[in-house]
């Protein structure tokens, strides 16, 4: 009896020094998993901006960056210059890229007005970025006179023509968080800011057909016809920050 509990114990050891060892392995095996996960997600993103100078990035339709847009604190700043200016300075992404992943922050002065484009085209034809480029509006809503003009014309908002589901913005002179979505292949659009996702839209087809003649840009010929092209910040004549700005290509 004694000899046959002895050999019961020494099962019930074997197979629990089995199963513990099965355990570290699994576990071993789930956290190698999950930081080639983290790693191979991380890889996926590309900075834009890499927090010192504005490499990859230009002017647009012009061959160098004037000092109205420069790099303060770790982040890009515009600041429109004194007295007259005849023409916009608009800063412009040097790569192109079609369905993709925008991650960013921004903050823009009281009663300021800038905006994120994509899909631009860079031709002496288009003297400025929103004439190919849709945007995503960047606006003090509390000041800017163009809140006034619809929500299709307020931060987060597809501009001119689908609007935030809400206003999901932080005051003037802070930091908000926005993530934007362009994914030609499935057919959809979104804009997050601030952890809430505010706009959704189609990108391509007859849906944006039927929004873009709905819109301002019913008449302009080269608006939103070209998936792929360059991001832009908008000059808009006043005072805006970005930061933290990476893309990942879907």
């Amino acid at each position: 009896m004694k000899k046959i509990l002895i050999i019961g114990c020494s099962v019930l050891a074997l197979t629990a020094c089995k199963n513990e060892k099965k355990e570290v392995e699994e576990t071993e095996m789930v956290e190698k998993t999950e930081m080639k996960s983290s790693e191979e997600t991380q890889e996926e993103w590309q900075e834009l901006f890499n927090g010192q100078d504005l490499e990859g990035w230009k002017a647009f339709n012009k061959d160098s960056i004037s000092g109205q847009w420069k790099v303060e604190d770790g982040a890009i700043s515009f600041t429109p210059a004194e007295g007259k200016r005849e023409k916009t300075e608009n800063l412009i992404s040097e790569e192109e890229f079609e369905s993709f992943e925008l991650s960013l922050e921004w903050k823009i002065s009281e009663g300021g007005n800038s905006g994120i484009m994509w899909a631009v085209q860079e031709d002496e034809k288009y003297n400025e970025p929103y004439l190919t480029g849709p945007e995503i509006q960047v606006l003090d809503n509390q000041k800017h006179p163009d809140a006034k003009n619809g929500p299709n014309r307020t931060a987060g908002a597809l501009y001119d023509m689908v609007p935030p589901s809400e206003d999901a913005t932080k005051p003037a002179g802070e930091w908000n968080k926005e993530t934007i979505h362009i994914d030609y292949e499935a057919n959809k659009g979104w804009v997050e800011l601030n952890g809430t996702r505010v706009t959704e839209f189609p990108v391509k087809g007859e849906e944006w057909k039927n929004m873009v003649s709905k819109s301002k840009f019913s008449e302009w010929e080269g608006f939103g016809t070209t998936p792929k092209g360059h991001i832009a910040l908008q000059d808009h004549g006043d005072k805006v920050w970005y930061r933290n700005i990476k893309i990942k290509q879907l």
